[in-house]
Parts: C-alpha cells; structure tokens; sequence
C-alpha cells in the first residue's frame, strides 16, 4: 500500500519507517526540513516537506503522495521532560495532536486516503483507580494534576477526531513509554533520562507504586504494520505484557546502566519541586493492558517485557 508516514524522523519513526518497507509498503515520509531528506531516503522512503501546522503544506503533502494510509505520528519533543511544566514542554506537541489532526484528516478525505491512524498515548492519562492494570475502556483520569491538564486533552482530542471519523477505517494507538533507538530513552544518544539515573538525579518518590507501561520502538513499529493490516476500527493499547511499578523498573534500570540505586525522596518533599501530576507518575499511575491488540491485530512483541528490553533492546 501507499503510506504517508507523518513523522518519519521521530521517536517510532526511526523503527517504522524501516519496517514498513520491509512488509512491502510504498511509503512517504515527512519532514519538516531538508536536513532529514537523506536519513528518510536511507531508509527506503520518499522524503516529503511537510509542516504539520500549516494547513496547506499537509494538504500539499498528502496531494503529493497520493497514499491509500496516512500515519499521524507527528511530535516535537525535545530535551527532558519536567513534570512540573507538563504542558509547556508538550505545548508544541499537543498542538500537532489537535490542529495537526485536523489537518492530516481534512487533507487524507479531501484524496480519498482509505485509512487514518494516530498516535496517542497509555498509561498516565487512565483514571487512577480500580484495577492496577486497564484496558482501553477504561476512559480519562477525571483529576489529572494541574500541570498536564492540556496535555491530556490534546491527548483526548485525538482520540476523538479518530472515534468521530467514521468515513475512514480510523484507529487510535496508545503507546506506552518508549525506549530504544530513537526514542528519549536509549544509549547510543547518552538519553536525557539516562544522564538523569547516572547521576542519581531521577528517584523513587514516595511509595514508588505508580505503574508504568513500556514498549520498545520495533514493537511499537511493528504493532503499527500490523493495524495497516489487521483490527477493526477504535483505539489499541500498545504496551509491553509487563507493567511495572517506578519502585520495580527504575532501580532496574540503574542497574544495567552501571548506576548507583537511585535516592527515595517522600511525596511531601518531592511536590513541590515535580508538581501534582510528576507525584502522580511516580505515586498512583495505572498500567495498560495489551490483550486487544494482541487478540485484534495478532502481534507479537520482540520485547514482551522492559525486564530484557532494557537488557537487550537499549
């Protein structure tokens, strides 16, 4: 099939757009300037311009490409994450997440594109209570912290757009918390958060219990094939089969990186330097369950869970 891949050079697009080439996909990849041209090319994809924000620059792509799928994984992260300034750091992105999406759709009906599928995101937006672990009916924490309010409804805009557009075979994939080659979380970049564990400056808050949902970059790739190919319309968790409590996985990880056990800081102390919504991350965050789209789309994972992930997939 034709597929623009909206987002070739971001944290999936560096695994997806290799994989999609290799299950035999047409594919176009965007990019907002030159400098990616020769890195989307060497993967074996059309370089495309493409300014999410700009309406007729994704008008002008999508026109170009002529793709039977277009693939919304536009972002603009850059840096580390500060919990306590959520929404700052995510202002760009949450703009891709709603004008972004109302271009790429408007655009994708305006040629007859068959199939629409955007990134969201698992985990931290779930309510947090009930089960440990949640799947996709589960539906939106009702009193996320202060910091991440506009984060989260740019997350639900997605979601949304994606349920309301019933004209097209339209999904929605929940990522979880990426780690590997290309994402904010490997070695080869020395990773922000990286740095963060080496120098003991990323802790266990509180009890440690909010739980949190992986997935590795080819298993985020190759789940993304698989709902090209397989599923009915509607929104899919993609995540490892193993969610984690931050007091489970992090002194992990500081141990395969060759850290020191990283410090436990009480909730009283921490809020005020991470904000309400950094507490809840690391305090009471629910997991997200995987069964639907293993069921639906018949994926299987590389990396079943972040235990060899970080092992071997960093």
């Amino acid at each position: 099939m034709r597929i623009l891949l909206a987002g070739a050079t971001g944290a999936i697009g560096h695994s997806l757009t290799p994989a999609l080439v290799a299950a035999g996909h047409t594919v176009f990849g965007t990019t907002r300037t030159d400098h990616n041209r020769a890195a989307i090319a060497a993967m074996g994809a059309t370089p495309v311009l493409m300014d999410g924000l700009d309406r007729d620059s994704v008008m002008a792509a999508v026109k170009e490409s002529q793709p039977e799928v277009v693939l919304h994984q536009l972002t603009a992260l850059k840096g580390g994450i500060n919990p306590k300034h959520f929404d700052r750091d995510f202002a760009m992105t949450n703009r891709l997440r709603s004008e972004g999406t109302d271009h790429l759709l408007e655009a994708a009906r305006a040629q007859g594109v068959r199939q629409f599928i955007a990134q969201s995101y698992a985990g931290w937006p779930a309510p947090r209570t009930g089960p440990a672990v949640l799947d996709e009916s589960a539906g939106f924490d009702p009193q996320v912290g202060p910091e991440a309010r506009e984060t989260l409804a740019a997350i639900r805009y997605v979601e949304e757009a994606v349920l309301a557009a019933t004209d097209l075979e339209a999904k929605a994939l929940r990522y979880g918390g990426f780690y590997g080659p290309g994402t904010g979380l490997t070695l080869a970049d020395d990773s922000e958060m990286v740095k963060m564990i080496r120098g003991r400056k990323l802790p266990v808050v509180g009890s440690g219990a909010g739980i949190w949902s992986f997935i590795h970059a080819v298993d985020a790739a190759s789940a993304t094939v698989a709902a090209i190919e397989r599923g009915a319309p509607g929104v899919y968790n993609v995540v490892d089969d193993d969610p984690a409590p931050v007091s489970e996985w992090l002194p992990l990880l500081a141990r395969e990186l060759g850290a020191k056990p990283p410090r436990h800081v009480p909730a009283w102390l921490a809020k005020p330097l991470v904000g309400e919504h950094g507490l809840n991350l690391m305090t009471s965050a629910r997991g997200a369950s995987n069964d639907k789209a293993k069921r639906e789309l018949g994926w299987t994972l590389t990396y079943p869970s972040w235990r060899q992930g970080f092992v071997a997939g960093l």
